[in-house]
């Protein structure tokens, strides 16, 4: 009979596990996983103790009551060196603890990265009296809801802990992992200031990093309703995203949660990557990498800014009125109501400036169920958002309350999509063009970092103006991407003060580095803001 099926982290079948099930009364039964993962054997009802385990993975046991009234879904966690901190987000003098799994011994530093690389200092080496005791231990099941959980088996003694108090000066901070074959693993912390600092407050955009990592087998990209009934054996033959020309990524009437409390891959930055070299790989473009690039600008350039996590904007840590700008950047796609509207009324009720230095921004409402996952509201509709766009919504935020192009004066189209390109100058002659020379026609943003969709400053994703924009959003420039789907910056004042810029385009950020112009434009917003 059909007992369940195994996997690994990314939900992939693994074929020639072996298990050992025993029972109360000693009957012990040997068998081998399929090559689909399918765990069969004949076994009597009750309770059966089960190891399992296969080279290159970590061994486990747990506990089963046959018959079950579903097949199991046995995890395994391959042998390598991946961590992340827990919280991920804190404040100034705040303690987090480093969960890290590995099958070697394994040293520990705390590094900022601002324009350099700075390294704070060693945390440690760890290793452990007992064998494998650095690798840690998945629950089975579906871990992109409830969260891995590292640090939880095992860790019974309060010796056994790793925690770190986070530096007082706010920034991103990552942590370099480096196991003694030289195998080496860094991810990201966010440290926010105890309290206000600078005049500028920069968010990073986590709630976007959630959505778009697939550890444990899930994202908002990959089974974002929920599991397939069987884990899979090859992608490209089994799942509809590459099987079904129609296939809707967006399809479902909802989608299961996913948890903050998983390592995060897809922003690991390699150990002697510079920030002027060029960002490759598919997810890095437009994730914690291509962030680091406007971070480490602001500080090159001399603007002083506190560093937020965009869950402290929604958890009320960040305090809008105690700044007079707030920067956004690269792809903050996803963001709560709350957040949305609670920037929209500092905007346009209170006198806040808002510099959107990134595309596909805040097109999705998420809600959090708890202060460590949430709940991704794409809707039913199909096809993607863009599909929205054919049924008269501009986006999935627009589905559930409003554009977000009434409060960025812009908003992402399926125009440009995966491509780069500089942009045309439309009004020299506006303030944010001071000091480069660009005359009317004139191209900028012709250096880029971003490799997924080289070519320019306009790229990856790219938003315009639409119905729902200010009427005095202003065209300054416009890229050149094919079809028209060029990147929009516009520029606008609202009553009381308030001030929006919009730049329209993820791969902005992995512009500044390396282009005078996009540096010097965004720096004439950044002055004009905080003066």
């Amino acid at each position: 009979m059909l007992i369940g099926y195994v996997s690994d982290e990314r939900y992939v079948a693994v074929a020639d596990v072996m298990f050992e099930f025993e029972n109360d009364d000693g009957t012990i039964v040997e068998i081998r996983s399929s090559i689909t993962g399918a765990v069969r054997a004949e076994l009597k009802p009750g309770r059966w103790t089960v190891a399992f385990g296969k080279e290159g993975y970590g061994a486990k046991r747990v506990t089963l009551d046959l018959p079950l009234d579903e097949p199991n879904s046995f995890r395994l966690l391959r042998d390598q060196l991946l961590g992340y901190m827990w919280p991920k987000w804190v404040r100034g003098g705040e303690q987090a603890e480093f969960r890290v799994h590995s099958d070697e011994a394994f040293g520990l530093e705390l590094w900022r990265y601002g324009w350099e690389k700075e390294r704070v200092g060693p945390i440690g080496w760890y290793d452990e009296h007992g064998p494998r005791a650095t690798g840690q231990i998945t629950p089975d099941g579906d871990y992109t809801q409830t969260g891995v959980r590292f640090n939880s088996q095992g860790y019974a003694r309060k010796a056994h802990k790793q925690f770190v108090t986070a530096p007082e000066r706010s920034g991103l901070y990552y942590l370099h992992a480096k196991g003694e074959s030289g195998a080496f693993f860094s991810f990201p912390w966010i440290v926010a200031p105890a309290k206000p600092q600078a005049k500028l407050a920069v968010l990073a955009a986590n709630i976007n990093w959630n959505c778009y990592n697939n550890f444990g087998g899930r994202s908002n990209y990959i089974h974002a309703d929920q599991f397939a009934p069987t884990p899979t054996m090859n992608a490209r033959l089994e799942l509809s995203r590459y099987t079904d020309p129609d296939h809707a990524s967006f399809a479902a009437d909802a989608y299961a949660p996913l948890s903050f409390d998983r390592p995060e891959p897809l922003n690991h930055i390699d150990e002697h990557e510079r920030i002027t070299d060029p960002i490759e790989g598919r997810s890095n473009c437009h994730v914690a990498p291509a962030e680091w690039r406007f971070f480490g600008w602001l500080e090159r350039e001399g603007f002083e800014y506190d560093l937020y996590a965009e869950t402290q904007l929604h958890d009320g840590t960040l305090d809008l009125d105690a700044y007079d700008a707030l920067a956004v950047s690269a792809h903050p796609e996803y963001w709560s109501a709350k957040m949305y509207f609670a920037l929209k009324e500092w905007v346009f009720e209170r006198g806040g400036k808002l510099a959107y230095l990134g595309g596909n921004g805040l097109n999705c409402e998420v809600e959090f169920t708890d202060d460590s996952t949430i709940v991704v509201h794409n809707g039913p509709y199909g096809g993607g958002f863009f599909h929205l766009q054919k049924l008269g919504y501009e986006s999935r935020l627009d589905l559930r309350h409003e554009s977000e192009a009434n409060l960025l004066g812009v908003v992402c189209s399926e125009t440009g999509l995966m491509t780069g390109a500089p942009y045309r100058t439309v009004e020299p002659d506006h303030w944010i063009f001071d000091g480069t020379g660009l005359q009317k026609g004139d191209l900028f943003g012709e250096n880029c970092l971003h490799m997924r969709c080289p070519g320019g400053a306009s790229g990856h994703e790219t938003d315009k103006i639409s119905a729902s924009s200010p009427a005095n959003a202003k065209l300054l420039a416009k890229g050149l991407n094919p079809d028209d789907g060029g990147a929009e910056i516009v520029c606008f004042g609202v009553p009381g003060g308030g001030h929006v810029f919009s730049v329209g385009s993820i791969s902005w950020p992995a512009a500044l580095p390396v282009d005078a112009h996009v540096s010097q434009i965004t720096r004439n917003v950044l002055q004009r803001f905080l003066d």
